[in-house]
């Protein structure tokens, strides 16, 4: 496959991440909208971001499935389910108005479902695609895509809240069309790649890769977790505090929602351009990353200021940014293709769980206090950092050297650019050719 033909086919699944980081980022602008509309508690209205992140928990389901019968075969129905659901709780909240809530809350689950096989399965299938520097790079696009929806997810909830609250439920089914056409016809996916022993043989697999790098595994899970739990909790808090302590509404809310999360898309992009295969560099970033969210819980808390909480937020994005390639990276080269599906779904379903956690747990300490809100999310993010620090280890990741060569040979990516190496011929020793006899082909 030519170069022209791989940028199409990673901007195709670029958009799985883009689009479905709308399922909860575009919403959040319009909840205090929604909560007067249906007259909901702070905790149901949370309920409505958590109802979709639930169904994660099938997200291990959904890659086991992708690696015996192929990503494609996943991605494209969970894309179809991800719309549905959207215009089930659309047209409930047309139609039923004020008694809409349990109606929406099933699409939000229809819609879960529908996520749990898409992005992670679209990392995958990255992963498949590409291999060597080139992994981390589209890696970091896929990231870059999923944080560039984040930015202009806030802005677009907010313009379409002028519309009406529910206008944004009904916005993703049309643009999900577009994408389905992308990976259907754009994806040429590299068959060789799918599991083919039996269940068995394939969970006895899983089984070794775990038990060989579980702490490894476990600190990734955790930290993934940890960022889009924080991630999500203080956009959440940012919703509720940007009309009732700054006075933002509208499509100006939206745009200070963006604040964080576009040093985040910039960050994770810059990044993966750079952490190529530098095992011990992208160790140091997660340390990093999950160092710069702990101090900024920490500033935040100490300093009330409008100016000095959004340069806050800012540094919390980056350091996101510079933590998500990096551990997309060490997730998809710790196994091989056959497995990796499964382990990259795990990690998502863990993902998921931090994005569902976070409005609840958020919501729960905005009632007691701010401060206990950003020493616990402190403390949580600067406890993954430990765990990064002592248990990511270069050795673990013998995956990503064992089956480049393989993935060049099956998708005609090429991995690495092959360069001209001048071997000349060694003289033969005394004694081993027969006088006359010619050691090697003459070149004219």
């Amino acid at each position: 496959m030519g170069a022209k033909a791989g940028t199409a086919a990673l901007a195709a699944i670029a958009g799985v991440p883009f689009i479905m980081v709308l399922g909860n980022s575009m919403l959040i602008p319009v909840l205090p909208q929604l909560k007067a509309a249906l007259d909901l508690s702070q905790l149901k209205v949370s309920m409505i971001i958590t109802a979709f992140s639930i169904p994660g928990l099938l997200i291990p389901l959904a890659g086991f499935l992708s690696d015996r019968i192929g990503r494609k075969k996943v991605i494209i129905p969970g894309l179809i389910l991800y719309g549905l659901g959207g215009i089930i709780a659309g047209l409930a909240s047309v139609f039923l108005q004020e008694k809409a809530y349990t109606w929406i809350i099933g699409g939000r689950i229809i819609q879960g479902i529908g996520a749990a096989g898409t992005t992670p399965i679209a990392m995958a299938l990255t992963g498949d695609l590409f291999a060597g520097p080139k992994r981390s790079k589209s890696l970091g696009v896929v990231e870059a895509a999923n944080g560039l929806g984040k930015v202009l997810s806030p802005v677009l909830g907010a313009a379409l809240g002028l519309i009406a609250w529910y206008a944004t439920f009904l916005f993703f089914p049309a643009v999900i069309v577009p994408i389905v056409l992308g990976i259907w016809l754009l994806v040429k996916e590299p068959d060789g790649n799918r599991a083919t022993q039996s269940i068995s043989r394939y969970m006895q697999a899983i089984k070794k890769v775990f038990a060989r790098k579980s702490a490894m595994l476990l600190t990734v899970f955790l930290a993934g977790m940890t960022a889009l739990l924080i991630l999500f909790g203080i956009l959440f808090f940012l919703s509720d505090y940007l009309e009732k302590s700054v006075g933002i509404y509208g499509i100006l809310k939206g745009a200070a929602l963006a604040v964080p999360v576009l040093f985040m898309s910039i960050t994770s992009f810059i990044t993966g351009m750079l952490i190529k295969k530098k095992v011990k560099l992208m160790k140091w970033l997660v340390v990093t990353g999950l160092g710069l969210v702990a101090v900024s819980l920490v500033s935040l808390n100490l300093y009330q200021n409008v100016y000095f909480f959004f340069a806050g937020i800012s540094v919390a994005g980056i350091g996101t940014g510079l933590l998500l390639p990096c551990l997309n990276t060490i997730i998809t080269g710790t196994v091989d293709s056959e497995e990796r599906g499964l382990v990259t779904s795990v990690y998502g379903s863990v993902r998921f769980l931090g994005v569902a956690a976070g409005p609840p747990l958020f919501g729960y300490l905005m009632d007691i206090g701010n401060a206990y809100m950003y020493w616990s999310g402190a403390a949580l993010a600067g406890l993954a950092a430990l765990a990064a620090l002592f248990f990511i280890r270069a050795g673990d990741l013998v995956g990503q050297q064992r089956d480049k060569a393989k993935q060049t040979e099956q998708t005609g990516y090429q991995a690495v650019k092959t360069e001209f190496v001048f071997a000349p011929a060694r003289k033969p020793l005394p004694g081993r050719n027969k006088p006359g006899k010619r050691t090697s082909k003459s070149h004219n």
